[in-house]
Order: C-alpha cells, then structure tokens, then sequence
C-alpha cells in the first residue's frame, strides 16, 4: 500500500523518537493513503514559510501478526482513545492505528468535548456527519524498520 508523509524535510528512515506527543494516537511516525491529504498538510507548511517535502513509501505488513487497532468511523471508541492519547495516558502497545485524522473541523468539536462544553454523546453526534481521512500511526520501530520502505521524497 502506498503511504505519503508531509514534513518539513525529507524522510528516508523514519522513527518514532522525533514523533511528538499528545497526538491523535499517540506518539508514532504518521501516514495518509490519501495523497491530496498530505500535500494540503504540506501546503501549511509552505505558508509558515517553511520547505516542504512529499515523502512516499510502501508498506507490506502481510508477513508478521502486527497488533493493529483500525476504526472505520468516528465513534465512542475513537474518541474514548483519542482522548487517552492526546492527554498523554495511552498505555496501549499497539504497533500501528489507523482510523480519522482529527482534522481542523474535527479538531474543534474535540476540543469543544475536551474543555467540558458539550458531552461525549453531543460530541460524537456532530462527529457521525463527518467523513473521516484516514490517518495511519506507525507506533512501533520495529514495524517501521520491517513494513515500510521509503519510495521517494519530493520537495514541495
């Protein structure tokens, strides 16, 4: 599966060590299948008047029993972990998640959820109009190093 990552420099050996914390899913290298996600991501850097790299691999995880957690759709169990990680608290050992990126609109009903403005159901009944773009969070070294081969990187 072809897999796109935006960052400020090209990245021909990712790690989970530069990831930063309190994200979506925790601390991990993060992916898109959808290429126009990353290039809008990539797109906000530029503005910042930073540079900007596509960088773009290939990930076979088909060989090994990886522990995978996949939401399909915004619901309790999404948000019920989402909050977890982005308050720093996950305990999980996940070697990847994918599911919903907390998007700009997304990201606003969450922190509406967050601050105690609306309650959980409130929160995932405005979320469940939402279509989701997928997010993959590699959170393991060893799956990076084994699953995913870097392609390309192409400045912006």
């Amino acid at each position: 599966m072809r897999l796109f990552h935006s960052s400020p420099i090209s990245v021909e050996h990712p790690d989970t060590a530069h990831s930063r914390n309190y994200l979506d899913f925790g601390k991990g290298f993060y992916l898109t299948s959808i290429k126009e996600q990353a290039i809008h991501y990539a797109q906000r850097l530029l503005r910042r008047g930073k540079t900007a790299w596509l960088n773009t691999y290939e990930l076979d995880a088909s060989q090994a029993d990886w522990k995978v957690l996949r939401f399909d759709k915004y619901n309790q169990h999404w948000l019920q972990f989402v909050s977890v990680c982005r308050a720093g608290e996950d305990q999980s050992d996940y070697d990847m998640v994918v599911g919903g990126i907390a998007d700009d609109k997304v990201v606003q009903t969450l922190d509406r959820y967050f601050n105690g403005e609306i309650t959980e159901e409130q929160a995932l009944g405005l979320l469940k109009y939402e279509r989701p773009n997928i997010q993959y969070c590699i959170r393991s070294d060893r799956m990076l190093n084994e699953c995913l081969t870097f392609i390309e990187s192409q400045q912006l």
